[in-house]
């Protein structure tokens, strides 16, 4: 399994490294509870010895209806990014969903995201793969609730036909099963890894119920806020080079994605026990 590296920050991801946490919130809502939410996530890292990614999205662009909340749009919330990158002295993680946002993003989030439904977008891929390379960081790319673990090779073809020594990592974040329901296939974290890149655990998007909130009469989507540590205890003990989490200071009033969210005072306990199971595993 090969270890991947964000170069700019001395920080690598993959067999023999620590386990990375990417965490923070779902969608930016405002600077300060964003400078909030990282500021507790580094803390929390720190003593724990753990590599932290701070993620926030600019945009969520699949929202389930139009008069959900997305975010604060590309201009803004790469502003926003770059000031709590400079603030708070933390590598950025955000996700992209048009090609021509590729060199703008790239330029500013250290760990740049490609969202599940977009992983076989071939265009995205290539332009995500090239501004990513050029900028030294590494490409996160979600498998698809459709898609079979080993079939995201095209995946990591794609984008190193177009940048050979591109660092990528891939994510599970649950499988289709049926309708309005995901399930997480545990052996698929060894099949894609298998494909020589390291692989973390969405575990927030994994218990989501597509489309299934009971507060908005299925115009957002739904979650089991309850099944987020199970779904990244399982995965590390699985293998999991890392985990995606996000956080919020009052779940049940975040903009994006509540039932899916964690309170942001769990965090310190979820991430000494996945870093316990992680050793564990390694032993």
């Amino acid at each position: 399994m090969a270890v991947a590296h964000l170069k700019h920050w001395n920080m690598s991801f993959g067999e023999g490294q620590p386990l990375a946490v990417i965490a923070g919130l779902n969608v930016l809502e405002n600077l300060e509870l964003a400078l909030d939410v990282g500021r507790h996530l580094k803390a929390v890292t720190a003593d724990l010895g753990l590599p932290f990614v701070f993620k926030a999205s600019f945009d969520k662009a699949n929202r389930s209806s139009n008069a959900s909340y997305r975010g604060p749009g590309l201009k803004d919330g790469l502003a926003m990014l770059v000031e709590i990158k400079r603030t708070l002295n933390v590598p950025i993680a955000t996700d992209i969903h048009e090609i021509d946002q590729a060199e703008a993003v790239a330029a500013v989030a250290d760990l740049v995201q490609i969202p599940a439904f977009l992983c076989r977008q071939t265009d995205l891929i290539v332009a995500a793969a090239i501004a990513t390379g050029r900028a030294g960081g590494l490409l996160h790319v979600k498998k698809a609730q459709f898609l079979a673990p080993w079939d995201c090779k095209n995946i990591i073809a794609k984008a190193r036909a177009v940048a050979p020594d591109l660092q990528i990592a891939l994510c599970e974040r649950g499988s289709s099963f049926g309708y309005n329901n995901l399930i997480v296939d545990m052996l698929g974290i060894a099949e894609m890894q298998r494909l020589g890149v390291p692989v973390t655990i969405d575990a927030t998007h994994s218990v989501q119920l597509p489309g299934a909130d009971p507060r908005t009469n299925g115009s957002s989507t739904g979650g089991r806020r309850e099944g987020v540590p199970i779904i990244a205890k399982a995965a590390v003990a699985a293998g999991a080079n890392g985990v995606f989490l996000e956080f919020h200071p009052d779940p049940d009033r975040a903009l994006c994605d509540g039932p899916s969210c964690l309170p942001l005072d769990s965090a310190a306990a979820l991430l000494s026990t996945l870093r316990a199971v992680h050793q564990a595993v390694r032993s």
